[in-house]
């Protein structure tokens, strides 16, 4: 038998015509599935109480920030209609059609580093080791103006992309890139270049009006460079500033059609301004809604194209996705790469046609070596060249799930759209102060959950490690104060907590008093020590022991503040005599972890004994900051 040849199968083995994995279990009905989740849902309710299957499927629905209900199930009567084809209208499915290669987007690498040496280094190692795009933030505190031909000088142009962008001179850095390209001796159209014009992004950014007035002459300046694009439309800055995925979404989609408007009016057609345009989008570690958000920009983005008059196969919106800076964390930054990974895959599923994945250390400072950049450019060549990726075409396509949030996104991004045309237009909603009260009450709404962890974020709120190993970075240049929308990364509230204890002279202690056996303490110590740990506060502990040995225990810790961790039943019989003894002994406070009615009988008196309680849902910065203050622990 050749190498070629199928394998046979074994004697009087019949062979199946077809291998059907879930044969042998019984198909369930939507009406068993209820029953189960009923079941789970109901364990430990009392009887007058039992949730109807109703209420169980409410429970189980996710509200996002912005307002749309994610349901725990979909089915095939969740998807919208006709899934259609990629690289056709309304290009839900894809502006770009993928052949099957390896290199289905650009994998783009972000430079800003004012070394000159050290970014021309940079940009050659990248390319050298798979990047297949090059993007220049050129601004005050990146890479400077005049430094750009040095930095590219080792580039060859005609095989890669090279885009700048800048928040504080956007004209000066598109000339830099101009004047690199007019001075190459290759062909105009087989190079690719874009100039990163954004007037509505830099007012955002600036505050103050936007100046559109000379759009059309940064697109006349690229007649002939037939592959290349004057014009971008940042979203990610409303995202950084803390937008929800249905406000960038419709943020982008009003600033295109303000550009387009613009355009037209200053002798450009419809075509002609759609060509000249990219939507620079975020890539969340939120999967599903990365991967819906950019399907849905493209749903919408051809509808504006139609009532244009553009034509069909121009309609399609190209988006340069990036990783989430706002998501970055400077404590145990390595948990980044797990976050750039994921948001990097989402990019990559929707159908980004380049996609930047930032270095994990980006919260810390500039990379200080080639580790964090090779990390960056290795998540998206490997999902490329080793997990095939980028050779189908809308792998989440079909999916009852992301079809239905697609619509879901298209819907409401749509609506926020028509409320900005009302407003009068992107810029008019910009100056008017529509922009800044949406991002108030979504930024309001996102501390609360940030606070209580319904949006946990894993190494800071969840899972914290004291003491997390970091990364070496260079130093931040200093920039240029901006008077636009103010970026905070969702982090920094926490990360604050931690500066605060840092500062202390000694390590600020919360001090376990774990009541019984472990069996009583062990499920609630293991909740209860990571909320300290979440500001840097250090959790010695006690196992059990009487009334005396406990405040023994707490004396010899030198912490000023307690917690109680234990059963109900162990709550029950020393539960407010261990916390009066505590408070008799020095502590400043003490916490219980759990409810006050598991205090049996003294549940009445415990409100005047406990500084608080400790449960899930809690507002942890409240309890952190409270503490902090008790035990005085500058600000």
């Amino acid at each position: 038998m050749s190498t070629t040849d199928p394998v046979a199968p074994a004697p009087g083995v019949d062979e199946p015509e077809q291998l059907a994995l879930a044969e042998d279990f019984p198909s369930a009905t939507e009406e068993e599935w209820e029953v189960a989740v009923a079941k789970v849902l109901n364990r430990n309710r009392p009887p007058d109480h039992q949730l109807t299957a109703e209420q169980c499927l409410q429970r189980l629905t996710v509200h996002t920030l912005d307002g749309l209900d994610i349901k725990p199930m979909y089915r095939a009567d969740d998807v919208p209609g006709p899934l259609g084809h990629p690289g056709v209208v309304p290009f839900t499915r894809g502006t770009t059609v993928r052949n099957g290669e390896m290199d289905a987007w650009d994998v783009r690498a972000l430079h800003e580093d004012p070394d000159p040496a050290f970014t021309r280094k940079a940009v050659l190692t990248d390319l050298e080791r798979g990047v297949t795009s090059v993007w220049l933030r050129v601004d005050p505190d990146a890479v400077q103006p005049d430094d750009l031909a040095d930095d590219l000088a080792d580039v060859l142009l005609d095989m890669a992309k090279v885009e700048v962008s800048s928040r504080y001179d956007q004209q000066r850095a598109a000339e830099a890139l101009l004047a690199v390209y007019e001075g190459s001796d290759k062909a105009k159209e087989d190079l690719q270049l874009n100039l990163g014009i954004d007037p509505l992004g830099f007012a955002a950014l600036h505050g103050g009006p936007a100046d559109l007035s000379g759009l059309a002459g940064w697109v006349r300046r690229l007649d002939g460079y037939t592959k290349s694009r004057a014009i971008t439309v940042d979203a990610t800055i409303y995202h950084n500033a803390g937008a929800g995925d249905v406000a960038e979404l419709a943020w982008a989609l009003a600033t295109g059609t303000e550009y387009v408007r613009a355009l037209i009016e200053q002798g450009v057609s419809a075509d002609e301004a759609f060509d000249a345009i990219n939507f620079r989008v975020t890539a969340t570690h939120d999967e599903f809604l990365t991967i819906a958000r950019l399907r849905a920009l493209r749903t919408c983005w051809a509808r504006v194209g139609e009532v244009f008059g553009v034509a069909e196969e121009r309609r399609g919106a190209r988006q340069e996705a990036v990783t989430s800076w706002r998501e970055l964390t400077r404590e145990d930054p390595y948990v980044n790469i797990l976050r750039g990974t994921i948001a990097t895959f989402s990019a990559a599923v929707g159908g980004a046609e380049s996609v930047t994945t930032l270095p994990f250390c980006a919260a810390l400072g500039l990379p200080a070596d080639d580790f964090a950049r090779k990390i960056a450019r290795n998540s998206g060549i490997i999902l490329a060249e080793e997990v095939n990726v980028g050779r189908v075409n809308d792998p989440a396509g079909g999916s009852f799930y992301v079809e239905s949030l697609t619509r879901s996104l298209a819907e409401a991004g749509w609506a926020q759209f028509q409320a900005v045309e009302a407003a009068g237009g992107m810029a008019a909603a910009l100056a008017g102060g529509h922009v800044a009260g949406v991002l108030d009450a979504e930024n309001a709404e996102r501390a609360k959950r940030l606070a209580t962890r319904k949006q946990p974020i894993t190494a800071v709120s969840e899972f914290p490690l004291i003491g997390a190993k970091s990364v070496e970075t260079k130093p931040f240049p200093d920039a240029p104060e901006r008077a636009g929308l103010p970026w905070h990364r969702d982090s920094e509230v926490f990360e604050a907590l931690v500066d605060r204890s840092a500062s202390a002279p000694q390590r600020p202690q919360v001090f376990l008093a774990c009541l019984g056996t472990r069996r009583d303490f062990g499920g609630r110590e293991g909740f209860s020590a990571p909320v300290w740990h979440i500001a840097g506060i250090e959790t010695p502990e006690c196992e059990g022991g009487t009334t005396a040995e406990v405040v023994e225990a707490f004396r010899a810790s030198g912490a000023q503040v307690a917690n109680l961790c234990s059963s109900a039943k162990v709550y029950a019989e020393q539960g407010l005599e261990v916390a009066r003894a505590l408070k008799d002994a020095g502590a400043k406070a003490v916490y219980l972890s759990g409810a006050y009615k598991e205090l049996g009988d003294d549940a009445a008196e415990a409100e005047q004994v406990f500084a608080g309680r400790l449960f899930l849902g809690m507002d942890v910065v409240d309890v952190l900051t409270h503490t902090l203050d008790l035990m005085g622990v500058a600000q």
